[in-house]
């Protein structure tokens, strides 16, 4: 008996190097928040913009924590995606994950759009579902 050929691993790859992306796009966020900080203490240090009613450091510093909190849950998600992609298991997250991928850009798009028609072929979803 013959077994039906999947992509599963070639999908394995894929969002194991997405995931890497992810995580490595969030040291732009980082540098944003750096960013942040370094406006802060130059205006902290010049007395003479104090008419200034906000500070435009603290706008970098949260537009930057929040990007990294965003980008590494991303990126971790990823990752748990290829792995269970590798153990054939959790067939709802994995789904998830492909439908949130969309939401990420072009290389997010492609492999959710695959990633979906992949999953929803009927020897797939055998494989997901033995018990």
């Amino acid at each position: 008996m013959e077994t039906p050929s999947n992509n599963l691993g070639l999908f394995k790859t894929l969002y194991l190097v997405k995931g890497i992306l992810t995580l490595c796009f969030s040291l732009f966020f980082i540098a944003y928040a750096v960013m942040g900080l370094f406006f802060d203490k130059i205006i902290d240090a010049n007395d003479a913009n104090n008419d200034m009613p906000f500070n435009v450091g603290f706008i970098f510093l949260i537009i930057g924590i929040i990007g990294v909190i965003i980008c590494v849950t991303f990126g971790i998600l990823t990752l748990m995606a290829s792995k269970y992609l590798k153990d054939v298991k959790n067939y709802n997250f994995i789904f998830v994950i492909a439908i949130l991928n969309c939401l990420t850009g072009i290389l997010g798009i492609v492999l959710g759009i695959f990633t979906l028609i992949e999953l929803n072929k009927p020897e797939v979803k055998k494989l997901f579902h033995k018990v």
